[in-house]
């Protein structure tokens, strides 16, 4: 299978979901729904690191993109994901181009990763090219969440590991006190300039969504890399939609 950066590189758009209940057999089914990429969050949600490995065996066993979302740019956080053999990490709140550039050489064994080659990442040292071919696969997920952010944007944009920018709408409304407020002119102003700033460097961009509705005007904005809500969302609206189903037909 083609490795998730390089999709990203040649212009595909690429749909998935958060990972957020900390399930294994969740991870599998939703591979297995045909999702380009499952991403487990561990910045919030019911998982931690010791469920990390077991989802994103679920998710190999499903045959899609593994990713996971850090819960700090802490080195050490990045690092045991990678060993575990994520293709993607996500961190949140990038705020600055120095926060960038200090997370983004954790994720590279010649800028900053630490060499250990027994791990999952490596093929538990049967992979003689694993340090050589790393930066092939592995790639940099900066969420842009504040109006500091958006303010650096071009820098963080340009910083060498950073490869997709990925915006949470209500976060960065939020920081923004539109909390939201999706509409409004200065929130679609900051959302033109992540997609211009990454558009400028040869860039992908990112958003999470919580309808398919919201599709078409994301990908209008530039968006290739497109989050459909959560595995507990997903959960929570099929329950709720069969329950006002059979209480409407029961009426």
């Amino acid at each position: 299978m083609t490795n998730m950066k390089a999709r990203l590189a040649a212009g595909e758009t690429l749909f998935g979901t958060f990972l957020t209940l900390g399930s294994p057999l969740v991870a599998e089914s939703l591979a297995l729904a045909g999702f380009d990429w499952l991403l487990v969050d561990l910045e919030h949600g019911g998982g931690d690191e010791s469920t990390l490995l077991p989802q994103l065996l679920g998710v190999a066993a499903g045959g899609v993109h593994g990713l996971v979302r850090v819960e700090t740019d802490a080195r050490g956080r990045t690092a045991r994901a990678l060993d575990y053999g994520v293709e993607g990490v996500m961190c949140p709140q990038i705020n600055s181009v120095e926060q960038a550039e200090a997370w983004a050489a954790a994720l590279h064994y010649e800028t900053g990763r630490g060499v250990a080659l027994f791990h999952r990442g490596a093929r538990f040292g049967t992979d003689p090219d694993a340090m050589a071919h790393a930066r092939e696969r592995v790639f940099g997920i900066a969420q842009i969440e504040s109006p500091e952010a958006v303010e650096a944007v071009e820098g963080i944009a340009a910083v060498d590991g950073v490869d997709v920018l990925f915006v949470g709408p209500s976060d960065l409304s939020y920081s923004m006190g539109k909390f939201r407020q999706f509409d409004d002119p200065s929130f679609r102003d900051a959302i033109a300039r992540v997609n211009a700033a990454a558009a400028a460097v040869g860039k992908a961009t990112g958003i999470f969504l919580t309808s398919p509705d919201q599709v078409p005007a994301a990908l209008a904005d530039g968006f290739r890399m497109i989050c459909l809500g959560s595995d507990g969302g997903f959960l929570m609206q099929a329950a709720r939609a069969a329950l006002e189903s059979v209480r409407a037909a029961g009426t």
